[in-house]
């Protein structure tokens, strides 16, 4: 690769050792891991369909389309010029171009067009190839797919907004729902006081003379520029679930009004907004007082797209920095020669490839709807994943940029908004010590899923020690009192994710990548990546970060 990089002459200096300028790739072909969990997690035509997707998320005008989208973030827009309200989000034409990449092929609806059929996975697999090209923009299309389960508690609500909700189609203009060829849903849960104690909330839904309107405010609302919104407030039954829509039946502007947009650290493609309800308009959704549970039904669709986006960006800053150390020479030889470089790219690569079997597998027990197992896997594993993948990509993007040196610092290359972009996803829809409290709930409550964990690791007893002794260690702690667990939730949630990770790489993956994940992870842990035992076999792990690239 090196020797294909062009050299210049500058007025002083030769511009040379640098990697080849930026090149079409075919991300799909290139994953060796994505390919091989969905021969084995999901039907034949998924990978078929997700093919194409790969090579368009992989060019240079995808790529350059996500770099723009950063670049140029959303403006609010509150007011026309003759002083009338829009509350409006302007975009540039760059988000909009990824927002119609995703939805003119149906990766927002997959899930539901191909229940049981494998839409689950399909869904999944897109969202870690689009997450590739663009993060921030994937928060709308997650929502609009993740809104179905919740729509399904108000069937009247569900049969006017599917057939949009589904449709593979995009338009952004601030238009009634019923003037649009199709529609994408936001959420708006949390409010200033509360954060993710989301009962504390204050917002009010008051009966009318035309059905329920909603008074209060929101402090984060996640895609504002969404047809509705998905939202809690409280009735005289408790908190309830509501539909929020932009425009009223009558094709007046409801009163959302967005206050401001927030000033994040990451995910600056995307708008996230405060917002009041001023006596907005809504549809309530599933059963009085029972908010919290109906709304948890989007959620726990959110949680799997939060758990599968950092796995997205691990893999493409693994990519960014094995195509740099291949291609830049050191000390008389390529950086991917040299054996400390090479430890690193490994365990980032073991890293991924765990990721990746983890989310995808998880996407096939959402797609079994009518088995127990599958069932008790999918109530507890998008918190242990989400949990531990969000844990993992902040110090990845950190090694991935020390991979590169100082040109990884720099906006020119993707690794500065991928490092801005990696604790979001750990923060939404709910955060870390909200998401452990959660499993403990589970473990507790739900004994069915607990048999399903059992049962999913001890399919791969006796295969490594590592592994095995870390199975003994979890016994005995999932033998604990719940009062005893408490202090140990993190921990427990952690290595949860771990042990299946191993399982599923001790059950499909080659023995030098699962031998060295468990002993890596299970046996010699070190906090850095790059750790690795000293006999590890870097040759066969490295052989699958980018075969024949």
């Amino acid at each position: 690769m090196h020797d294909h990089a062009p050299r210049q002459r500058l007025a002083t200096h030769e511009v040379l050792n640098q990697p080849p300028v930026d090149s079409d790739l075919d991300l799909f072909a290139l994953d060796q891991p994505l390919q091989q969990a969905l021969a084995r997690e999901a039907p034949e035509w998924v990978a078929r369909r997700l093919a194409p997707l790969g090579e368009q998320v992989g060019s240079r005008r995808v790529q350059a389309l996500g770099e723009q989208a950063n670049r140029h973030p959303p403006e609010l827009r509150l007011f026309d010029r003759h002083g009338r309200r829009l509350d409006e989000v302007s975009y540039h034409p760059a988000y909009h171009a990824l927002m119609h990449l995703a939805c003119d092929q149906g990766w927002h609806a997959v899930a539901w067009q191909e229940e049981a059929r494998g839409g689950h996975q399909a869904h999944v697999a897109a969202l870690y190839l689009l997450t590739q090209a663009e993060p921030g923009v994937c928060c709308p299309v997650t929502m609009t797919h993740a809104a179905m389960p919740a729509l399904r508690h108000a069937p009247a609500v569900l049969a006017q907004w599917a057939p949009r909700l589904l449709a593979w189609d995009y338009d952004p203009s601030a238009v009634p729902m019923s003037d649009k060829p199709a529609v994408t849903l936001g959420m708006a849960m949390t409010e200033k006081q509360g954060g993710s104690d989301v009962r504390a909330n204050t917002t009010r839904a008051e009966a009318s003379e035309d059905g329920v309107r909603l008074v209060g405010h929101k402090w984060f609302c996640s895609a504002p520029m969404s047809d509705a919104f998905l939202t809690l407030a409280q009735t005289d039954d408790g908190l309830g679930c509501f539909l929020v829509p932009r425009f009223t039946p009558d094709g007046e502007r409801n009163a959302i009004e967005l206050q401001r947009l927030k000033e994040k650290c990451g995910n600056r493609a995307n708008a996230s907004a405060e917002i009041e309800y001023r006596h907005a308009w809504a549809q309530p959704i599933g059963e009085p007082g029972r908010g919290i549970a109906t709304i948890l039904e989007m959620v726990q669709q959110t949680r799997l797209d939060a758990a599968t986006a950092p796995v997205g960006m691990m893999r493409q800053a693994l990519l960014l920095a094995w195509q740099h150390v291949q291609a830049r020479y050191a000390f008389g030889q390529p950086l991917a020669e040299q054996p400390l470089m090479r430890a690193v790219i490994a365990d980032l690569a073991l890293e991924v490839e765990a990721g990746v079997a983890l989310s995808l597998r998880i996407a096939r027990a959402f797609d079994s709807p009518h088995s127990e197992h599958e069932q008790g896997l999918a109530r507890i594993t998008p918190a242990l994943a989400k949990y531990w993948h969000n844990k993992r990509a902040p110090g990845f993007m950190a090694e991935a940029m020390e991979c590169l040196g100082g040109i990884g610092y720099v906006e020119e290359t993707p690794l500065a908004r991928l490092y801005r972009e990696a604790p979001v996803n750990s923060i939404w829809e709910g955060s870390g010590n909200v998401i452990c409290l959660d499993v403990l709930r589970v473990l507790g409550k739900h004994p069915e899923a607990v048999a399903a964990l059992r049962d999913e690791l001890a399919a791969a007893r006796g295969q490594n020690a590592h592994f095995d002794h870390a199975l003994g260690e979890l016994e005995r702690t999932l033998g604990m009192a719940s009062e005893a667990l408490m202090p140990r939730a993190r921990w427990l949630a952690q290595r949860l994710a771990q042990c299946l990770q191993a399982a599923l790489l001790l059950r499909h993956a080659p023995t030098p990548v699962a031998a060295t994940f468990c002993r890596a992870r299970l046996g010699e842990v070190s906090p850095a990546y790059g750790v690795l035992p000293a006999d590890a076999p870097l040759a066969e792990i490295l052989a699958r970060v980018a075969p024949g690239s």
